[in-house]
C-alpha cells in the first residue's frame, strides 16, 4: 500500500523568514544510494521544505539549490577546521569557493563551522574561535556578512545540571572556548546553535524521564517538572533544554543571544537495546516538535518566542556506523518514499503529501502575470501542450484566470516532459507541489497518471526557441491569437 505523508513546513517568504519562526531539515548523506541533487530539491520543493541544512558545501548540491527559493546553512567539516583555523587565507579561499561562487543564486544564510567541536573533536577546540573569525572575516571582506551569519553547533550535553533549567550551566572545563564564543556571536548579531535529542536524554536518565516528557505528549499539571527556583512548569524535554542553555548563557553574562536548533528528531527503529525508537514515537516526537515551533509557543523562559529547528534528518543514512537508530532518523527513504504519516491535523497549513510519485507544477503565487502570461502562450506553443481543455466551454476553461490557465498548462508540460524538476521553472514563476490542481471536471495530468491512463509526450525541451506550434485562439480573458505570437517573442527572448 502506497505510503502517504503530511509534513507541516513553514512556507515564510525570504522577507519574513527571519522573523517567523520555522521548520528545517538536515540533509545527511552517508546513503548507499544517495538521489542525485536535482531529485533532493525536487523532493524539497514537493514537500515545501524552504530551510536546510547541509554538513558540508558540496557544489552539486548548492547549484542545484540555485534560484529554489530554498534558504541553505552550509558547514564547513570538522576536518577542515584545523587548516582554517590556523589559516586567514584557507578561510577566504573557503568563502571565495563555497559561498561567492553560488551566492546569491543559492541563498546561502549561515555556515556552520564545524559541528559539536567541543565534544567529538576536543583537540580542535583550541582554533575554533579562530576559525569563526576568520571565516566571519572572509564574509565581510566579500561584503556578505550582514547577509549570511557564522556560528558552530553545540550538543546539549556540555550543558550541566539542566535541570531545573534555573540551575543549569556550561562544563566549566569549555569555558575559555565558550565564552570568546560567545562574544564573537553577540558582536557579530549571530545565533548560537544549539543539537538538542530529547531520546538521547531519555535512554540515559535511568526511568528518570517519562517518555510521555520527552515525546511532547500532553501531561497533566501534577505530571509536568517544576523548576524549584522559579516555579515554572516544564511540560517537554525540548523546551527546558533550550532555557537551560538560555540560562547557562546568562550566567556567563550573556543575555541577548538568541537560539536555532540545529538538530533534532526521534530514530524510527532500533534494536533490541533501543526499544523505544519506533515508528510511533518518531512520529509522534516530530508532529509534535513541528506544531510546537510553529505555532510560536515559545518556551517558559521565552513564551511566544519559538525557537526555529532543524529536524534531523531528511534521509535514513543506511551507511551510518553504530546501532540500528543510527541508521533509522530520516523523514524519508533513498527513493523519497515517507518513512511515516506525520500527525499535523489542526496545526495550520498541513500539506498532504503522496510522495509516491505524485508531484504537480504549479503557478507560483505573486508571479507578474505578463511573465505567467508569456510562459502559458510558450507552453500551449513551442512547449507543444495540448491546450485546447482550456478553450470557453471546455473542462479548465473555469476559473477564467491566469493562474488557473497557467497551471494547467504548466502541469501538462511538466508530465510530458517525465516530470523532471527543471521542466517546472518557466523563469522562475512556477513551482513544484504535492497537492492536486483537479478540480470539478478538470482533471490535471498527474490525477490522470494514477489511474495509468496518461502517456508522455514528446515535447522539446524549455530551451526551444521553435515557434512551431498549433495555434489556436483561446476565448478568454487569459490568452489570444494575438497574444499568443507576442508571449512566443517574449518567452523566447527570455530564454536566450
Amino acid at each position: 500500500m502506497a505510503v502517504h505523508i503530511l509534513l507541516l513546513l513553514l512556507a515564510a517568504s525570504v522577507v519574513t523568514a527571519d522573523e517567523d519562526p520555522f521548520i528545517g531539515v538536515n540533509i545527511g548523506t552517508d546513503l548507499s544510494d544517495m538521489p542525485h541533487p536535482t531529485q533532493v530539491v525536487a523532493l524539497l520543493k514537493a514537500q515545501q521544505i524552504r530551510h536546510v541544512r547541509l554538513y558540508n558545501s558540496d557544489q552539486a548540491i548548492l547549484i542545484a539549490l540555485a534560484n529554489s527559493g530554498i534558504q541553505v546553512i552550509i558547514s564547513v567539516p570538522n576536518e577542515e577546521l584545523l587548516a582554517i583555523g590556523q589559516s586567514n587565507s584557507t578561510a577566504a579561499n573557503w568563502i571565495s569557493h563555497n559561498v561567492v561562487a553560488h551566492y546569491p543564486a543559492t541563498n546561502i544564510t549561515a555556515i556552520c563551522v564545524g559541528s559539536e567541536v567541543l565534544t567529538t573533536l576536543p583537540n580542535a577546540a583550541k582554533v575554533l574561535v579562530s576559525a569563526l573569525k576568520f571565516i566571519h572575516s572572509a564574509l565581510v571582506a566579500s561584503n556578505l556578512d550582514r547577509q549570511i551569519k557564522v556560528s558552530t553547533p553545540i550538543s546539549s550535553s556540555i550543558i550541566l545540571d539542566s535541570f531545573p533549567p534555573s540551575q543549569a550551566f556550561f562544563n566549566r572545563s569549555l569555558n575559555p572556548v565558550l565564552v570568546p564564543m560567545l562574544n564573537f556571536l553577540q558582536s557579530t548579531g549571530s545565533y548560537l546553535m544549539l543539537n538538542i535529542y530529547p531520546y538521547y536524554d531519555y535512554m540515559q536518565s535511568n526511568g528518570v524521564i517519562p517518555l510521555d516528557y520527552a515525546l511532547f505528549k500532553p501531561l497533566p499539571p501534577n505530571k509536568e517538572a517544576v523548576d524549584s527556583n522559579t516555579l515554572v512548569h516544564y511540560s517537554n524535554v525540548f523546551d527546558a533544554m533550550v532555557d537551560a542553555a538560555y540560562f547557562s548563557m546568562a550566567f556567563l553574562n550573556f543575555t541577548n543571544i538568541p537560539i536555532t536548533v540545529t538538530e533534532s528528531g526521534w530514530p524510527s527503529k532500533g534494536d533490541s537495546s533501543e526499544p523505544d525508537a519506533t515508528v510511533d514515537n518518531a512520529n509522534t516526537y516530530n508532529s509534535n516538535l513541528i506544531r510546537h515551533v510553529l505555532n510560536k509557543t515559545g518556551t517558559p523562559k521565552r513564551p511566544g518566542i519559538a525557537v526555529s529547528t532543524f529536524i534531523y534528518e531528511l534521509y535514513n543514512e543506511d551507511k551510518k556506523p553504530g546501532p540500528v537508530s543510527e541508521k533509522n532518523w530520516g523523514l524519508f527513504d533513498a527513493d523519497g518514499a515517507p518513512i511515516y504519516i506525520l500527525h499535523l491535523t489542526g496545526s495550520g497549513a498541513v500539506l498532504a503529501n503522496d510522495t509516491t510519485n505524485q508531484t504537480y507544477c504549479t503557478a507560483k503565487d505573486g508571479s507578474d502575470p505578463k511573465m505567467l502570461q508569456a510562459a502559458l502562450d510558450w507552453a500551449c506553443g513551442s512547449g507543444k501542450v495540448d491546450c485546447s481543455p482550456l478553450l470557453q466551454g471546455q473542462p479548465c476553461y473555469e476559473p477564467d484566470n491566469i493562474i488557473a490557465h497557467s497551471t494547467y498548462s504548466f502541469d501538462t508540460y511538466y508530465h510530458q516532459m517525465g516530470k523532471s524538476p527543471e521542466s517546472c521553472d518557466f523563469n522562475g514563476v512556477a513551482t513544484i507541489t504535492t497537492t492536486d490542481p483537479s478540480h470539478g471536471s478538470c482533471v490535471f495530468p498527474g490525477s490522470l497518471g494514477k489511474n495509468g491512463t496518461f502517456t508522455n509526450i514528446t515535447a522539446p525541451s524549455m530551451n526551444s526557441t521553435s515557434s512551431d506550434s498549433s495555434a489556436y485562439t483561446l476565448h478568454s480573458s487569459t490568452l489570444t491569437s494575438i497574444g499568443m505570437v507576442f508571449g512566443f517573442l517574449l518567452w523566447d527572448a527570455l530564454l536566450l
